[in-house]
């Protein structure tokens, strides 16, 4: 489905601010595959998604989806096939359109329809009820509030939306950067509970960085840990159902030959959010 093969991507080359970010790295994922990533500050997690998504061209090696290889395509053009969700739930929307319109953008986008038409192009009459019926799913109200501009919703209600438009027509791949990293913890639960039921409904193959550890090997069928561009750790099936946070962090420190010293990710695992 995904195939990653030896990619590898420096900075600032030649120059004191040199930095290799990712190092040939390889990944395969199996269709429905939903891996969870962790990994410091540093380690090339947001650096593998936005190679994925085309936000720049790596240096070496080559990203297959679904059998074709997409190394070159540009950014545009994966965002059709690929959904994204950030940390910050004020990226991925519009916040001066309505949530109609938000959504209709997302749809035309994802589905090919909008070839040729416009991004302002007005939905049909199917397509609002179609986003009436998506949006009643999250719970939230916002299929009586389709006429609002997105920037009066929460950061939930935002984020929630954001899944929605990602979804709208089912990707080949879904990529959530610590989607729900900046939501209070009940928001945040509510988030990835939607998350978890849109993922499985549509069979929805997923990357999901958490900086969680339970949640990491709670969350989908593989967990991947990422040092200095790297993937030291990869852990599914009856290996994983019987992992503990500790044996997490022993298998990391044998991937990586150094402890993991993550603050924030250690204190969230201790405090358990």
């Amino acid at each position: 489905m995904l195939k990653i093969e030896h990619i590898s991507k420096t900075f600032n080359a030649g120059t004191v601010n040199e930095r290799k970010a990712l190092n040939d790295l390889s990944l395969n994922l199996e269709d429905g595959d939903f891996a969870t990533i962790i990994g410091s500050n540093g380690a090339g997690k947001s650096t593998l998604f936005n190679a994925i998504a085309g936000s720049f061209f790596v240096d070496d090696g080559a990203v297959w989806l679904d059998g074709e290889d997409i190394t070159f395509f540009p950014e545009h053009t994966r965002s059709r096939v690929i959904g994204r969700l950030f940390q910050d739930p004020l990226m991925g929307t519009a916040p001066h359109m309505t949530i109609e319109e938000n959504l209709t953008i997302a749809y035309l986008r994802a589905s090919g329809k909008g070839r040729g038409a416009g991004i302002f192009s007005r939905s049909s009459r199917a397509e609002k009820q179609l986003f009436r019926e998506q949006l009643a799913t999250l719970g939230m109200g916002l299929e009586d509030r389709m006429e609002n501009p997105v920037g009066l919703l929460s950061g939930g209600q935002r984020q929630a939306l954001t899944l929605l438009m990602a979804t709208i027509v089912t990707p080949k791949l879904l990529l959530l950067d610590e989607h729900t990293a900046a939501l209070d913890p009940a928001t945040a639960e509510k988030v990835l509970k939607l998350t978890r039921k849109i993922v499985a409904e549509r069979h929805i193959t997923c990357l999901m960085v958490t900086h969680n550890m339970n949640q990491a090997l709670e969350l989908g069928n593989r967990t991947l840990m990422m040092n200095a561009g790297q993937i030291v750790l990869d852990v599914s099936g009856e290996e994983r159902s019987g992992m503990t946070v500790k044996d997490l962090l022993d298998r990391f420190a044998a991937g990586a030959g150094k402890s993991f010293d993550n603050d924030r990710i250690l204190l969230s695992t201790e405090e358990g959010v």
